[in-house]
């Protein structure tokens, strides 16, 4: 089946479905430098680089689908406005992109529609025609003539990604089609971060405020692990963080934040404690699936960003913990269900990447869903 990509990205979320059997044939997305990206990983679409809302673009995205045949709409528009990670100003003009999505599906008519969001979406409320209406309000009264709308709440943790990550998905299913679309069962097993990443070997961060001398005591086998790292993925590279931050994340057990350490809490550049949130310079588990990955995952001082790390003794008789870092891209990579053989250049930025991959949904839920069309 062929299929459109609206809001596309980098294609995080198509990256399992032309291995069975959807062919995205057209995408479309607003920044340039995302566009060019995506056209180098998926060559054989159509790109096309402008922003929806404006009618030129628009009648483009509409010719192409209608010259490739297009079958299914996918929609994945920005959730900065919504997400609980982001301001929700109520009048944040990305809430309205529903709006060009809905007009899309009526001058298209395809026979099966994705749209998926943050589990905000369903109680937003946007301006149309100068009066507020709930965002899944306005997709009833649009579509609800043509479609079957079956609306869900998921946690992609159910569906064996290894990641917790709760969003809003509609599955709208033409009603002259024989088939309705709706979400497969839930696995029945929760595929953890020691499921996922546990057999890599231990990662050093780089400290960028300490001399070689220092590197070499504080961690005295850091080459040795970077090399090793970087044999097993180009992406596999070792975070780049301040000692402050390094060291008190040293002494900070698997799932525990640094705010909790007697001793070794986080501090400023002065020496001051920081104040913060509990959900902040805290390690990862590895008995469960990761928290949900955000675009701001390089740094130590965001939202549970930092390895689950191993217990280990010093020489000198001291107990720290291993991994005092983020994940690399490699391990966000994994976390976000990406095929290890996912065509990225390897010249695309590493933080431009990590922001990228913060954005998306999981492939493998995407792959789950329209293999349950299939």
């Amino acid at each position: 089946m062929k299929a459109v990509s609206l809001f596309a990205n980098i294609g995080v979320a198509e990256a399992y479905l032309q291995n069975i059997g959807i062919n995205v044939v057209v995408a479309n997305e607003l920044i340039e430098r995302r566009a060019k990206l995506y056209s180098e990983i998926y060559p054989k679409s159509k790109m096309i680089c402008g922003d929806i809302t404006n009618d030129k673009v628009f009648a483009e995205i509409v010719d192409a689908c209608k010259a490739n045949k297009v079958e299914i709409l996918m929609a994945t528009p920005p959730c900065q406005g919504m997400s609980t990670a982001g301001l929700q100003e109520e009048n944040d003009e990305r809430n309205r992109l529903i709006c060009p999505v809905i007009k899309m599906i009526e001058e298209l008519k395809p026979k099966y529609v994705f749209i998926e969001n943050v589990p905000m979406f369903y109680n937003t409320e946007i301006a149309v025609d100068g009066k507020k209406v709930l965002i899944p309000e306005l997709v009833q009264s649009r579509l609800a003539g043509k479609y079957v709308i079956n609306k869900y709440t998921i946690d992609t943790k159910d569906y064996s990604v290894p990641q917790t990550r709760e969003r809003a998905i509609l599955l709208l299913s033409r009603k002259d089609q024989r088939k309705e679309w709706v979400l497969p069962e839930k696995d029945k097993k929760i595929v953890t971060m020691r499921d996922a990443i546990g057999d890599l070997p231990m990662l050093d961060p780089f400290v960028n405020d300490i001399s070689e001398e220092e590197r070499k005591a504080m961690f005295p086998l850091y080459e040795e692990r970077r090399k090793a790292a970087l044999e097993i993925s180009h992406w596999h590279i070792p975070p780049r963080h301040v000692k402050r931050q390094v060291v008190a994340m040293q002494h900070t057990p698997t799932g525990c934040t640094a705010y909790d350490n007697p001793v070794y809490f986080p501090v400023k550049k002065n020496g001051e404690a920081v104040k913060g949130y509990h959900n902040t310079y805290k390690r990862q588990n590895w008995d469960t699936a990761a928290y949900t990955v955000t675009m701001d995952n390089r740094k130590i001082s965001s939202q549970n960003n930092v390895h689950p790390g191993r217990e280990y003794t010093t020489e000198n008789g001291e107990i720290l913990y291993s991994d005092a870092r983020t994940l690399t891209l490699y391990e966000l990579m994994i976390i976000m269900s990406l095929p290890k053989d996912w065509p990225v250049p390897k010249t695309a930025p590493e933080a431009f990447l990590r922001r990228i991959i913060g954005e998306g949904i999981p492939p493998l839920f995407v792959k789950k869903v329209f293999k349950n069309l299939l």
